[in-house]
């Protein structure tokens, strides 16, 4: 699935970069908001500091910030747009449940250097394409945009230094509903709880036809007018990508990181509470770290949210169940085990994968061995097979066997994969 992700980003112009699981724990705190503040793991100082509950560094909540460092302190070294993907863990202090996890692989893309909508329209055509790739058919895009998020709040009747409250509450809506949402920001009798009723009311999630008009008339004035246009021409774009059709305005959804300053976009699909990845545009992280802001959009796929959805839908093909490895070669007796190791690099050499059983073992139980680990092929060379030069191989999903010289083995072993692939599919 890696491999998948990664040929996609790099055929859209994305180059590789990785950093450190931990970073200055001052270069992550203030960046996420009060909640991902909490859910920061912090590593205690060490040496003369030990006992003291200090810390100075912290495990990586993302791979966003750490970006936005690099970007920070190579910027003279960095091309004018820098385009970067990095598929590394992350961790956070959060209570494990479905699909929710402390330790788990994001899967980033990011356009540095550009405020225009082509690279949101771009961004979103990557994802998609992986998506598409994997198997998806039925995920959804969400599209909102943090200023219009603002306006709509405003007028809904929240003060501005409720918003970053207010958008924590919204972004736990797929999964506490909107009577959670209301009693997180003080029920019913609360002023806040009514106005989050009034804004889920007028924007109830999911319903992405004519939101966007109904967003324009709502605000009644040039707040968030830009954000709407904004909106309007990422669509417009994204027509002729692999997003096209995708892409759903909803004015529900927040996306609770603090440092998002345009368009914000998540990835749904129906049977799980949660999304399998988002992202945003956050114009002013850099900023934080370099004293002058520079323009930056990226997208963050979560790959065990995706192989969990994979799972329960039973998507892997069944080449994948197969196993990692395409032939076996057996052990025939103690004297042989070099000439085994021999075998297994010359096989190698040609482009299989293979591995070496380790011991002497009854043929027998070799096999058992094998059609375990779901291996297709094994080798074996007897006293017979060794005087003649000559390989016995044999199909463990047929049952035939047959011998074959030993210098033609590799090519006829790749032969029979490619023929039991296609009697496959």
């Amino acid at each position: 699935m890696i491999g998948v992700v990664r040929d996609v980003y790099e055929r859209y112009g994305f180059e590789p970069l990785e950093t450190p699981a931990f970073e200055n724990i001052d270069t992550l705190l203030g960046k996420y908001g009060e909640e991902g503040n909490k859910l920061i793991f912090k590593i205690l100082r060490r040496g003369e500091h030990e006992g003291t509950g200090d810390a100075d560094l912290a495990l990586r909540y993302d791979l966003t910030v750490p970006l936005a460092r690099v970007i920070a302190q190579h910027q003279n070294e960095l091309p004018r747009f820098f385009r970067r993907y990095q598929i590394q863990p992350v961790w956070r202090a959060d209570r494990p449940a479905k699909g929710r996890f402390r330790e788990f692989y994001q899967c980033d893309i990011d356009a540095i250097g550009s405020t225009s909508p082509l690279v949101e329209a771009d961004v979103l055509s990557a994802v998609c394409e992986v998506l598409a790739r994997l198997g998806f058919a039925d995920f959804r895009l969400r599209l909102n945009h943090r200023q219009l998020l603002t306006a709509i709040l405003r007028k809904a009747g929240f003060p501005d230094e409720s918003h970053p409250k207010t958008l924590v509450a919204v972004d736990k809506l797929d999964k506490i509903g909107v009577d959670g949402v209301v009693q997180e920001l003080g029920g019913e009798t609360s002023g806040f709880g009514q106005a989050a009723r009034l804004l889920l009311s007028e924007f109830p999630p999911g319903r992405g036809e004519g939101v966007l008009d109904r967003a324009e008339h709502f605000i009644d004035g040039d707040d968030g007018q830009a954000a709407i246009g904004n909106l309007r021409t990422i669509v417009q774009l994204a027509n002729g990508t692999a997003a096209a059709g995708k892409i759903v305005p909803d004015m529900s959804l927040a996306r609770g990181l603090s440092y998002y300053t345009g368009a914000i976009m998540e990835i749904a699909v129906p049977d799980l509470a949660g999304s399998l990845g988002g992202g945003g545009r956050y114009d002013n992280l850099v900023g934080m770290f370099l004293g002058r802001d520079i323009p930056a959009c990226g997208f963050s796929l979560g790959l065990e949210r995706i192989i969990f959805v994979m799972n329960e839908r039973h998507m892997f093909p069944p080449d994948v169940t197969r196993g990692a490895v395409d032939v076996m070669v057996t052990i025939w007796n103690e004297p042989s085990r070099q000439d085994a190791l021999s075998l297994a690099s010359e096989l190698r050499r040609t482009g299989l994968s293979v591995e070496v059983y380790p011991e002497a073992h009854k043929i027998g139980a070799q096999l058992k061995y094998a059609a375990g680990r779901n291996v297709p092929l094994i080798t074996i060379v007897g006293e017979d097979e060794r005087a003649r030069d000559e390989v016995k191989i044999k199909n463990l999903r047929t049952r035939e066997e047959h011998s074959v010289s030993r210098a033609d083995a590799g090519a006829r072993l790749r032969g029979i994969l490619a023929s039991n692939e296609s009697a496959s599919h």
